[in-house]
């Protein structure tokens, strides 16, 4: 797994409680389930999603 990714997992993980580590396994070609489950627990849209994951 990529250290980049796994940093900001856990800054995401630490700003929202919510979150859980199941919610932000990251498969290559399975993006948009994340991205899914995402949405579904913060109510936030895909562009939101990765502007917060790119701002991390």
């Amino acid at each position: 797994m990529n250290i980049l990714w796994k940093k900001k997992k856990e800054k995401i993980r630490q700003k929202f409680a919510v979150i859980s580590n199941r919610d932000l396994i990251f498969t290559e070609g399975m993006e948009e389930v994340m991205f899914k489950k995402l949405r579904d627990k913060l109510g936030k849209t895909d562009e939101q999603l990765l502007s917060m994951i790119i701002e991390f």
